[in-house]
């Protein structure tokens, strides 16, 4: 199992909430709210980026919203499971279905 490596200083934060990655699994959303976002990267491409350098970007990226409700089993936690191409697309819609759930919308 890879060591946690931590960086002095504040967390990641992106729209007020931790972002936390750790190898190829993001998690997204504070443990005081009803949910929170987990995001696992199952595939990557490389892609050149404006310097002609080869770099490699997720690319395939499963995403589920996780009830914080710890006497839930695991299995019961799973609200919602998608998919999506792209870091960009997966944390677009991610955070849709997450703002929506928090605020108690269906």
């Amino acid at each position: 199992m890879a060591e946690a490596k931590y960086v002095e200083g504040q967390n990641l934060t992106f729209r007020g909430k931790p972002l936390l990655r750790e190898g190829n699994t993001f998690c997204y959303g504070s443990m005081s709210d009803k949910y929170v976002l987990f995001m696992m990267v199952l595939s990557n491409k490389t892609v050149k980026d404006e310097k002609g350098k080869d770099v490699e970007v997720p690319d395939k990226i499963i995403l589920q919203v996780l009830s914080t409700d710890t006497s839930k089993p695991p299995h019961e936690r799973v609200v919602k499971q998608f998919d999506r191409n792209g870091l960009f697309d997966a944390m677009d819609i991610g955070l849709i279905w997450l703002d929506r759930l928090n605020k108690g919308e269906k």
